[in-house]
């Protein structure tokens, strides 16, 4: 048989640091080699014949074009979630050398989480909906800019909502009669304008996205729960991917952060705020759609026809998630909770509920 070698990889733009950990070996064989396609073919193409290679590295920013380099030339290879990775508290230096054989040998024992890696249409789709996410951030900040210029100079604007087309007429009569007001004045009306376009081009791309295959079956699904759109049921698809490789909801529940963070010691046990630990996208999408259950249920004429396409079960269970979630809500905030913490609880019960969307023919 031949010899297991495990590889712990640092990597980095221009350079990969290679700990190569064999079977029985106490201490690792440690090098660099530059980040090149070309290296890196011909250094693990000459690895291979030496033994069996386990491969890991951190997920970051140079995304999963290494793994799937390596996967290519037959050698496994598996991303590890860098939140998940065991620290010793008194360890207080980092180096690339000491990354790449911490990894190794964790690989090797066993202690490390490993991420699904999505393939290159599903990354694709997954940047898209990132890019409308900072697009909608880009935005809110460029209307924030816009509206405390003209605060500063004292325009005020009191008829109706922000940002409705008669704000916005009122906005584009504004006069000035400094050249450099006017021109600072045309410079953030036109940046709003230009994102909004930008917003709306990418919300159409993603919402053509959300009636092909295979996203069209499971984002229909998920936008029949109440306070989920089209738009917010394909982040929650093109950031988990699929929602059976949870073993159960709460696994869901903590991959995207919202379980209680918690410290038990010497027989006492405190509670604190959510982790808010992994996937950030998710979790917001899960907090702004469960305002939503405030209100008490109901199915509006959009939620009635869509459910008439899907099997009664679909219908079952988003008409007992209004119900559970609105009278826990409810009892949260009849209990003197924030209306804050409330909704967080209702997030995380309603990850339960997609969970059982998604998980319903399979038990």
């Amino acid at each position: 048989m031949k010899k297991v070698i495990h590889v712990g990889l640092d990597v980095h733009q221009r350079s990969i640091t290679v700990a190569e950990l064999s079977d029985g070996a106490t201490e690792p064989l440690v090098r660099e080699i530059p980040n090149s396609p070309a290296t890196v073919r011909k250094f693990f193409s000459k690895l291979k014949s030496q033994g069996e290679l386990r491969c890991c590295y951190e997920a970051g920013p140079c995304g999963f074009e290494l793994f799937r380099l390596l996967s290519e030339l037959g050698v496994a290879c598996e991303v590890i979630a860098p939140a998940l990775i065991p620290r010793r508290a008194g360890d207080r230096v980092k180096t690339d050398r000491r990354d790449a054989v911490k990894l190794a040998r964790l690989y090797r024992s066993g202690e490390l989480t490993m991420i699904r890696v999505p393939d290159r249409e599903q990354e694709g789709v997954r940047d898209l909906v990132r890019a409308r996410e900072d697009v909608r951030k880009d935005l809110i900040a460029a209307k924030h800019r816009l509206a405390k210029f003209l605060l500063r100079h004292g325009r005020t604007f009191s008829e109706t909502r922000n940002w409705s087309q008669k704000h916005w007429r009122w906005i584009r009569g504004q006069q000035f009669d400094s050249a450099a007001e006017l021109t600072t004045f045309q410079h953030y009306v036109l940046q709003v304008e230009h994102l909004e376009e930008q917003r709306a081009m990418l919300e159409n791309e993603i919402l053509a996205y959300a009636q092909t295959e295979p996203f069209r079956a499971p984002v229909a699904r998920l936008a029949t729960f109440r306070g989920l759109s089209l738009l917010g049921a394909m982040v929650l698809v093109a950031e988990l991917l699929d929602l059976k490789r949870f073993d159960g909801p709460r696994q869901l529940m903590a991959f995207v952060g919202l379980v209680p963070s918690e410290y038990s010691s010497g027989g006492k046990r405190s509670q604190g705020g959510i982790t808010k630990a992994g996937n950030s996208h998710v979790r917001r999408v899960l907090v702004e759609a469960s305002w939503s259950y405030r209100h008490r249920p109901a199915l509006g004429p959009k939620t009635r026809q869509a459910l008439v396409e899907h099997p009664p079960d679909v219908a079952a269970i988003v008409k007992r998630a209004q119900q559970r979630l609105h009278a826990r809500y409810k009892r949260l905030i009849g209990r003197g909770k924030k209306s804050q913490i409330a909704v967080t609880a209702v997030a995380r019960e309603l990850c339960g509920f997609i969970w059982a969307m998604e998980n319903r023919r399979t038990g």
